[in-house]
C-alpha cells in the first residue's frame, strides 16, 4: 500500500475513533472509492458506514453496506449483513416519525402556498425560478449548511499599509509595462520607415512617451467609472439594478450595504447588473463615492439570499481597501486589447483569404500575448486583496459558511457555463482579474464534486507546503487556502464549519522534489552566483598580474551568458523526471487519475501518465491557435490541456473541437491540475503529437548556445 494512502487510513481510523465523524468521511471516502478488494478498500468502506450512521445518513451508509455484501471476504460479507439489517430498521423508526408529523407539515405548507398565491404574477415567477435553481443546487450537491453566528467578536485589525505600498508597486509596474511596450512599437515603426524606399523615420517617435502615458493614466484614472459605465453598457448589456429588485433575492443584502455604509460614511454604491446566466461579480470605480457593484443575472439566481449578502460584502471589502481603483485601472486599460483580440479572431475566421486570416492570426495572438503581459503585473495585489476581503466579508456578516458555499457554488456555475457553451466565454475570461474565483480553478473543482468530496478535492491546496509557489502566475489565491482560513474563522466564533479540512500529521513532500521542480528557475540565481566567482577570478588574476582582461571591466554582458547557461542546465536536470517515459505499463485511467487529485503530498513533478477518453471543448479557430483554451470534457470532469504544436501546422487541436478525442499524455496537480499531452487521437485513428520533451530539450539547447555565444563574442582580450 502506497504510504499516502496509509496515512490517509489511519487518519480516518483516528478520526473516526475520536467522533470527529466528517473529518473521517473526508479521508476514506477517496479511498473507498478505489476499484479494487484492496484491505484498504474495504477498511475504507467499513468505516465510511459507520460515519454515515453516526451523521443521520443513512441512505449512503445503506448503499456502501450492500457494496460491502459483494466482497469476496466472508467475515466482511457478514458484519455487511449484520449492519444493513440494522440499518434498515433504524430507517423505519425515522420514517415512521417522519409520517408522525406530516399533517403538521402539510398546514404549514398550505399557509405557505397561500402566501405564494397573494404575490403578483411576476414576483411569482421571480421566486420559482431562484427556488428551483437552489433546489437543484442543494439535492446535485452535498452541502451541510453550517450555521452563520449570532453574536460574534471582532476579527484582529487588518494592515492597510502593506495593502498601499503593494496598490503602488502595482501602478508602476503597470505604468513601465505600458511605457516599454510603446517605445517598442516607436522603434519598430521608425526602423520600418527607415528602410523603406521613399520613407523617412518620424522625429517624433524618438521622443520618450512617458509623460504622454503619465498624463493619459491620469485621465483614465480621473473618468474611470463613467468610462467603464459606457463600456460595460455598450459592449455587455449592463443595467442599474434597482434597491427593490435586489430586495426580491436578497433581503439583507440590502441591510449589509446600507449598514456598511452608514458606518464608512460612505455613499451607497451604484449597483450594476450584467444578463448572463454565469455567476459573476466586480467593482470598479477611483473612489468609495464612485464606486459600482456589479453582479451577473446568473449569480443572483444560482445563489441564496445569505450567500449573495456575503458576495456583496465581498465587494464592500473590495471598496474599502482602497486598491480597487489600481484593478480598475488595470482593467480599463486591457479591455480594448482585449476586444482586438476578440475581433481580429472572429473577422479572421470568417475570412476566405489566406492572407487576411494570417494577419488576422498574427494581430489576434500579439494582443492575446499583450493582454496577458499587463494583466499579469495585478496578480500579486488581486491574490491579497482576496484573502482581505474574504476576512471583512465574514467579519461585517457573520456568515463565513456562507460565503464558502457561495464561492463553491460560483466554481460550479462556471463550469456549468462552460459545458454549456462547450468553451470559455469571452466574457469570463476578460472579467476574471476582478472576479471573486478564477476561471482556471473551477475548471476541475466544479465539476470533480460527483466523484469527490470537496475536502478531499482540495486537500492539496489547504496542506501542501509548497502550493504558494505555483500561484505565481495566478490572478487569484487557491480556493482551498481561501476556504481553509474561513473555516479557521468559523472555528474561531465556535460555529460548525461548512468543510471540514484536515492536516495531515506525516506529510512527505520530499524537498528534493521541489527542487527539481523548479530547475530552470534555480539555474538562473545560479548563473549569476557564478559569473560572480568568474568575475572575482579574473580580478585575482589581474591584480596579481597574470592576466589582463579589460573586456570583463568594459562589456558586462558575459553575466546574460551565465545566466542563460544557468537556465539551459536547470531544464536538462528536470527533462526525464518532469517527462518519463509512457508506456502500456504505467497508464492510468480516470478513476485512477483521481487518486493524484487527492495526493496532497504530490507536485507537478509527479506526474501520472494518464490516457483519458472525453470531447474537446475550448474556442475554435484563430481565437485558439495558442492553444490557450482546450479543455478535456471526461467523466470525472473538465481537465486543462497544455498543447505546443510542433513544426507543421497542417493539424492543428482546434479542427477537433467538439469531437471525442483519447488523450495521452502526463497529469500534474497545481493550482490548476492540467495534462501535458503527447498525443491526441480521434475515433478514426487521426493522431496529433505534442513534444513537449523535444521542445524543452530545444530551449535548453537554444539557452546553452546563446549563452556561450555571448561569451565566446565577448570582446577581446588585451595585453
Amino acid at each position: 500500500m502506497p504510504s499516502s494512502e496509509k496515512l490517509a487510513l489511519e487518519a480516518g481510523l483516528v478520526a473516526l475513533k475520536q467522533e470527529n465523524y466528517y473529518a473521517a468521511i473526508t479521508q476514506l471516502v477517496p479511498l473507498a472509492n478505489i476499484l479494487d478488494q484492496s484491505n484498504t478498500c474495504l477498511q475504507a468502506q467499513v468505516g465510511l458506514v459507520m460515519a454515515y450512521a453516526h451523521t443521520g445518513e443513512t441512505d449512503q451508509a445503506i448503499s456502501w453496506c450492500h457494496n460491502l455484501i459483494e466482497s469476496e471476504n466472508l467475515q466482511v460479507q457478514e458484519w455487511a449483513r449484520r449492519a444493513l439489517d440494522y440499518l434498515i430498521k433504524r430507517q423505519k423508526r425515522q420514517q415512521s416519525k417522519q409520517w408522525s408529523n406530516y399533517a403538521r407539515l402539510t398546514q404549514q405548507q398550505a399557509r405557505i402556498s397561500q402566501t405564494i398565491e397573494s404575490k403578483t404574477a411576476r414576483d411569482q415567477e421571480n421566486w420559482s425560478n431562484s427556488q428551483a435553481n437552489n433546489i437543484n443546487s442543494t439535492t446535485n450537491n452535498y452541502w451541510r449548511h453550517a450555521r452563520r453566528a449570532k453574536v460574534w467578536q471582532p476579527l484582529r485589525k487588518y494592515n492597510f499599509i502593506s495593502s498601499r505600498l503593494l496598490a503602488l508597486a502595482t501602478v508602476t509596474a503597470l505604468f513601465f509595462v505600458l511605457v516599454a511596450m510603446v517605445q517598442s512599437v516607436m522603434i519598430i515603426i521608425n526602423q520600418v520607415l527607415d528602410r523603406l524606399p521613399y520613407a523617412s523615420p518620424i522625429p517624433f517617435l524618438y521622443k520618450n512617451p512617458s509623460l504622454l502615458i503619465l498624463i493619459g493614466l491620469l485621465l483614465l484614472l480621473g473618468l474611470l467609472s463613467w468610462i467603464l459605465d459606457w463600456i460595460l453598457a455598450e459592449f455587455y448589456q449592463q443595467k442599474s439594478l434597482s434597491k427593490d429588485e435586489l430586495y426580491k433575492y436578497s433581503r439583507e443584502t440590502v441591510r449589509v450595504i446600507q449598514r456598511t455604509c452608514q458606518i464608512r460614511h460612505w455613499q451607497v454604491p451604484e449597483l450594476k447588473i450584467l444578463p448572463t446566466k454565469v455567476p459573476i461579480m466586480f467593482t470598479y470605480g477611483n473612489l468609495p463615492r464612485t464606486a459600482r457593484i456589479v453582479v451577473s443575472q446568473g449569480l443572483l439566481e444560482q445563489l441564496n439570499s445569505d450567500e449573495i449578502a456575503t458576495i456583496y460584502a465581498l465587494a464592500l471589502g473590495q471598496i474599502r481597501r482602497w486598491d480597487f481603483w489600481v484593478m480598475s485601472l488595470a482593467f480599463v486599460v486591457t479591455i480594448p486589447i482585449y476586444k482586438i483580440y476578440q475581433q481580429t479572431s472572429i473577422w479572421g475566421n470568417n475570412s476566405q483569404n489566406n492572407l487576411v486570416s494570417f494577419l488576422a492570426t498574427v494581430l489576434a495572438n500579439f494582443s492575446y500575448c499583450i493582454w496577458c503581459l499587463i494583466t499579469g503585473t495585478t496578480f500579486l495585489n488581486s491574490r491579497f486583496r482576496i484573502y482581505a476581503c474574504d476576512r471583512y466579508a465574514a467579519e461585517i456578516t457573520g456568515n463565513p459558511n456562507g460565503l464558502i458555499r457561495a464561492l463553491l457554488k460560483i466554481s460550479m456555475g462556471i463550469t456549468k457555463d462552460i459545458q454549456a457553451q462547450q468553451k470559455t466565454s469571452w466574457e469570463i475570461e476578460l472579467f476574471n482579474i476582478l472576479a471573486p474565483v478564477d476561471v482556471q480553478q473551477s475548471l476541475c473543482l466544479g465539476t470533480v464534486i460527483e466523484h469527490l468530496r470537496w475536502e478531499s478535492f482540495l486537500m492539496w491546496e489547504s496542506s501542501n507546503p509548497y502550493r504558494q509557489w505555483f500561484t505565481i502566475n495566478k490572478s487569484h489565491p487557491l480556493i482551498g487556502d481561501r476556504l481553509q482560513r474561513l473555516c479557521k474563522i468559523a472555528y474561531h466564533w465556535h460555529l460548525e464549519p461548512e468543510l471540514y479540512f484536515v492536516t495531515p500529521e506525516l506529510l512527505s513532500v520530499k524537498p528534493q522534489s521541489f527542487l527539481l521542480q523548479i530547475a530552470p528557475w534555480l539555474g538562473i540565481p545560479s548563473g549569476l552566483v557564478l559569473a560572480g566567482l568568474f568575475w572575482f577570478s579574473w580580478q585575482t588574476a589581474y591584480n596579481t598580474q597574470l592576466f589582463n582582461l579589460k573586456w570583463i571591466y568594459d562589456d558586462w554582458s558575459f553575466i546574460i551568458g551565465f545566466l542563460l547557461i544557468g537556465f539551459s542546465v536547470g531544464t536538462l536536470m528536470r527533462i526525464n523526471s518532469f517527462f518519463p517515459a509512457i508506456n502500456q505499463g504505467n497508464i492510468q485511467n480516470d478513476q485512477q487519475a483521481l487518486k493524484l487529485l487527492i495526493d496532497p503530498s504530490i507536485l507537478p513533478i509527479n506526474s501520472v501518465s494518464v490516457q483519458l477518453v472525453g470531447k474537446l471543448i475550448g474556442r475554435s479557430g484563430i481565437a485558439n491557435s495558442l492553444s490557450q483554451d482546450l479543455i478535456l470534457q471526461t467523466n470525472i470532469g473538465l481537465v486543462k490541456l497544455h498543447h505546443i504544436p510542433w513544426l507543421s501546422l497542417s493539424t492543428n487541436p482546434q479542427k477537433w473541437i467538439g469531437r471525442q478525442i483519447t488523450v495521452t499524455g502526463w497529469l500534474r496537480r497545481g493550482a490548476t491540475p492540467w495534462v501535458d499531452i503527447q498525443t491526441l487521437e480521434t475515433q478514426t485513428g487521426n493522431i496529433i503529437n505534442s513534444p513537449h520533451p523535444i521542445w524543452s530539450t530545444v530551449l535548453a539547447v537554444v539557452a546553452q548556445a546563446w549563452g556561450a555565444y555571448i561569451m565566446l563574442t565577448a570582446q577581446s582580450i588585451t595585453g
